[in-house]
C-alpha cells in the first residue's frame, strides 16, 4: 500500500471516528434534553392542578367559616365537609410535594447533559491539540503515527465519558419514596 493510501486510510478512519463519537454524544444530549422537557411539563401540570385544588378547598372552607361568623348554624353535612377539608388540603399538598421531586430528577438530567457537553468539548479539544502539531511539511509516516495516536486518544476519551455518565435518573432528596426514570 502506498504512503498516500495509508495516510488517506488513517484520515478517513479518524474523521469517521470523530463523526460517530460526536453524533453519539450529541444524540444523548438531545435525549437528555427531551427527557428534561417531559419531566418539567409533567411536573408543572401536576403542580398547577394541586395548587388549583388547594385554592378551591381553601375558598370553600373560607365560605363555610364566613357563614359561621355570620351566625349560620352548620348542618351535619357542613360539619363533615369542614372536618374533611383539612385532610383534603393535606392530600393536595402531598401531591404538590411529590410533583416537586421532578426538580431533583431534572437537575440530574441537566447535570449529566452538561458533563456530556464538557466531555464532547474535551474530545474536540484533543483533536485540535493533536492536529496542531501537524505541519504541511510533516512527512506522511509521522502524520500516520499522529493520526493513530489521535484516534486512540479519542476512542479512550469517548469510552471514559460514556462510563462516567449514568443511564438512569433517580429521585434522591425527598422522603416520599424512591423513583427511578430512564
Amino acid at each position: 500500500m502506498t504512503r498516500k493510501k495509508i495516510l488517506g486510510s488513517h484520515v478517513k478512519r479518524l474523521l469517521s471516528g470523530v463523526s460517530v463519537h460526536g453524533r453519539r454524544h450529541l444524540t444523548e444530549v438531545e435525549t437528555d434534553l427531551l427527557q428534561t422537557e417531559l419531566l418539567l411539563e409533567e411536573a408543572i401540570e401536576k403542580l398547577s392542578a394541586s395548587f388549583m385544588a388547594i385554592h378551591g378547598t381553601v375558598a370553600a372552607r373560607q365560605a363555610a367559616i364566613d357563614g359561621l361568623l355570620a351566625g349560620a348554624t352548620p348542618s351535619a353535612e357542613d360539619r363533615e365537609l369542614l372536618s374533611g377539608m383539612s385532610r383534603e388540603i393535606g392530600e393536595h399538598v402531598n401531591t404538590a410535594i411529590t410533583s416537586m421531586q421532578f426538580q431533583d430528577m431534572t437537575a440530574q438530567l441537566i447535570e449529566r447533559t452538561l458533563r456530556r457537553v464538557a466531555g464532547l468539548r474535551d474530545f474536540l479539544g484533543t483533536l485540535s491539540e493533536h492536529g496542531a502539531d501537524i505541519a504541511p511539511e510533516t512527512d506522511s509516516e509521522e502524520i500516520v503515527e499522529r493520526l493513530g495516536k489521535v484516534s486512540m486518544a479519542l476512542a479512550i476519551q469517548s469510552l471514559e465519558l460514556r462510563s462516567v455518565l449514568r443511564r438512569s435518573v433517580e429521585q434522591r432528596h425527598l422522603e416520599s419514596g424512591d423513583v427511578e426514570l430512564f
